[in-house]
């Protein structure tokens, strides 16, 4: 009777494949983690917007409707510097907002768009402190 030596050709390929398809399951599950790990740092940010929209109108507290345009309810008016909103996925021209007040409800809606890279998603929207993804206002 001969010896074995080795393993066949046969078997070489099914563990070559185990192993192929175990690694894009894990690439995929990697790079999910990573695009969340992105979307942190604009939601951090978009929640100081959130803040400082909140303790703007507890100082002004005049009713009326607010964008983040310049003029307007910038980032400047909520007290931010040039480079607070500045990040490194993330900068100020990645948000929007809209602000109203009644006289009795404040309410906002900040838009955090992605920068022009590929991880998902588009964009994700803090709408009195409910986060969801989804698209523009």
């Amino acid at each position: 009777m001969r010896k074995r030596r080795g393993y066949t050709l046969a078997e070489l390929f099914v563990v070559i494949l185990i192993v192929t398809v175990l690694a894009s399951i894990m690439l995929s599950l990697m790079r999910s983690r990573a695009d969340s790990a992105k979307w942190t740092e604009g939601k951090s940010r978009a929640g100081l917007i959130a803040t400082a929209i909140r303790a703007w109108n507890a100082g002004d507290n005049r009713p009326g409707s607010w964008t983040n345009a310049q003029g307007s309810l910038d980032a400047a008016t909520l007290g931010f510097g040039s480079n607070d909103l500045k990040g490194k996925y993330f900068d100020e021209d990645n948000f929007t907002w809209n602000v109203h007040y009644d006289g009795q409800t404040l309410s906002y809606v900040i838009i955090v768009t992605k920068p022009d890279m590929s991880w998902k998603p588009d964009e994700m929207i803090l709408d009195n402190g409910q986060w969801t993804e989804g698209s523009g206002l």
